[in-house]
C-alpha cells in the first residue's frame, strides 16, 4: 500500500510541473492564427518548468497601456514576448519610473531581471507598450 501511494505521489508531482511551462515565442498566436505580441503571467516558481502559470494577460501588437488593467498592476511575475516583437515596460503608472525593453523570448522569473541597484522586475510592471515587426 505504501509503495503504491509513493508511486502515485511521484506521478502527480511529475505531471504538475509539466502543466505550466512557458510557451515558445513562435507559439504566441490566437486560435485563428493572429500574432500575439506578448503574454504576461501572475505566477512563477523556483522551478523553471513550473513558471508562466496563474492568470494570463494577452498583449496584442501595438497595444499601448500606460495603466495596467484592473488587478494586474504589480502582479506580473513571468512573461513571454513573441517572435520579432518587443515589449517595453515601466515601473510606475503613466509610463513613468524605470523602463525596460524585452525582446523575443521567455522570462520565466522576473525576479532575476535587475531593476536599478536593489530592485527587480517581479511584481513591478505598471504599464507597457508592445510592438512587432
Amino acid at each position: 500500500m505504501e509503495v503504491v501511494l509513493v508511486a502515485l505521489l511521484v506521478a502527480v508531482a511529475a505531471l504538475g510541473g509539466a502543466e505550466a511551462q512557458c510557451p515558445t515565442p513562435s507559439s504566441l498566436k490566437t486560435i485563428n492564427g493572429t500574432r500575439i505580441c506578448a503574454q504576461l503571467y501572475t505566477d512563477n516558481s523556483p522551478y523553471y518548468d513550473q513558471c508562466c502559470g496563474g492568470e494570463v494577460l494577452v498583449v496584442e501588437p501595438g497595444e499601448d497601456v500606460p495603466y495596467m488593467p484592473r488587478g494586474w498592476a504589480a502582479s506580473v511575475s513571468s512573461l513571454v514576448v513573441g517572435t520579432r516583437c518587443e515589449l517595453t515596460v515601466w515601473s510606475r503608472a503613466g509610463k513613468k519610473g524605470k523602463s525596460r525593453k524585452f525582446s523575443s523570448g521567455a522570462v520565466p522569473r522576473l525576479q532575476e531581471v535587475r531593476r536599478g541597484l536593489f530592485g527587480d522586475w517581479n511584481d513591478a510592471i505598471r504599464g507597457y507598450y508592445c510592438k512587432c515587426n
